[in-house]
């Protein structure tokens, strides 16, 4: 469609026929919202939810402009037969240009359902097509478009600067739709409702590589489509080499050690391991990094290179139980046989803690200067909910068996015994007398 000739207003206002073109392209945009807005009220009576990202969502956002569309398109056809339209036909274009905004929004709201950042950036969409729209009707656009292809920049062989907008707008659209695809693949390989069972790291390392190679050839095939020599990254690429050499061999053994940590399958989400002298339960695997929490909820961030370069307990490689135990000293001549079928009974009273084959054991450790030192071993079911409080309740309870059977918890204590005190001198005071 042509600019907008603004000489030619005066002229089609002169004639009645020039008013009821503006009066019908009014009307047909006043009905339109009419419409539009009455079908939203009947579903707002109805409390019917709308969200955004469902269909019907999708089609209260695009019912104005669609409807304004097919108004104006059935007017104009009808009005020239008699007359040939103007502003019906700047209508249309405005109308089609809003219909775009609305489905462009509602697709990117259905790709990134979850994305924080599109609610603020829908204004920015909207504004910026409908500034295109004005700058094309006003003449504007084909002329700067024509300044800035003679624009050449000397990168890749000589490519315009407009190149470079459409380059990057191209990138934009095709990173997007490849983050959707992957973001789609990684649903689907990692359910919500997954457990963490032995192929889960597996399905993790696929959808994390994807993830890169879908943004790669995203990248590649928009270099491509400008026009952009890919011959010329071969020396960037030696540069980024010797970069990584020099001052990131450190990410990039990170992020080696996080593709080598996922593929043996040795560390999975919802293991309990202790590394770098911190304990707790790995939470997120990523390529360059693990979060452990700790039983206390605080996340530790632990590279990667850690994982292969220092020694890791894992404690739920083979069983989810962790072994717990208890230290108790009870007083001399305490019944030892009772003592320990207390300690077990005040251990098995708790329902974290495992039975059967690994039930607790009381055994004798040592004999002490102040007492006996006994050891209570047991087994706790979920050690990811932390051993606080299950060691408190099993030390009260012991407390009070201890109690109502008379065994004693001593304290520290020592024993001094003077011989032949009458038959030793008296030692002389600070100034030599006696």
């Amino acid at each position: 469609m042509d600019a907008i000739d603004f000489s030619r207003i005066t002229t089609v206002l002169s004639s009645p026929l020039g008013w009821l073109d503006l009066a019908l392209t009014l009307a047909s945009i006043t009905v339109a919202y009419g419409l539009a807005w009455r079908w939203y009220i009947k579903r707002q009576e109805k409390g019917q939810a709308l969200p955004e990202r469902t269909l019907s969502g999708g089609m209260l956002r695009v019912m104005f402009p669609l409807l304004a569309l097919l108004l104006v398109l059935l007017t104009r056809s009808v009005f020239r037969i008699y007359e040939t339209s103007f502003f019906l036909d700047i209508a249309l274009p405005l109308m089609l240009a809003l219909a775009a905004i609305r489905i462009l929004v509602y697709t990117l709201h259905t790709m990134f359902s979850q994305a924080a950042w599109l609610k603020a950036s829908e204004r920015a969409i909207a504004s910026a097509i409908w500034f295109l729209v004005a700058l094309y009707f006003l003449g504007i656009l084909p002329e700067l478009v024509k300044e800035l292809e003679s624009v050449v920049l000397p990168f890749g062989g000589g490519v315009s600067l407009w190149a470079l907008i459409k380059g990057a707008v191209a990138l934009v659209l095709t990173l997007s739709a490849a983050l959707w695809i992957a973001g789609m693949i990684e649903r689907r390989l990692l359910p919500k409702t997954s457990t963490y069972d032995a192929s889960y790291n597996g399905r993790l390392l696929l959808a994390r590589f994807l993830r890169a190679l879908l943004v790669v050839v995203a990248l590649l095939l928009v270099l491509q489509s400008i026009g952009i020599d890919l011959t010329v990254f071969a020396v960037l690429g030696g540069a980024v080499g010797v970069g990584i050499g020099l001052g990131l061999q450190r990410l990039a053994a990170n992020y080696i050690a996080g593709f080598t940590v996922l593929f043996e399958r040795a560390i999975k989400i919802g293991d309990m391991i202790t590394v770098d002298g911190r304990f707790g339960i790995v939470r997120e695997v990523t390529a360059r990094y693990v979060i452990i929490r700790s039983l206390d909820g605080i996340d530790a961030i632990v590279p990667n290179e850690a994982l292969l370069t220092q020694t890791v307990l894992n404690h739920s490689s083979n069983q989810r139980e962790a072994r717990a135990t208890l230290p108790v000293q009870v007083a001399y001549g305490t019944d030892l046989r009772l003592a320990l079928r207390l300690m077990e009974q005040a251990a098995m009273a708790e329902s974290r803690v495992a039975d059967g084959q690994r039930s607790p054991t009381a055994t004798v450790i040592d004999f002490d200067d102040s007492g006996i030192n006994l050891l209570l071993a047991f087994w706790v079911r979920d050690p990811e909910n932390g051993q606080g409080t299950l060691r408190s309740n099993i030390n009260l309870r012991l407390w009070d068996l201890f109690s109502q059977h008379g065994i004693e918890i001593p304290f520290p204590q020592q024993e001094v015994r003077l011989l032949n005190a009458k038959d030793e001198p008296t030692p002389p005071n600070q100034n030599g007398f006696g």
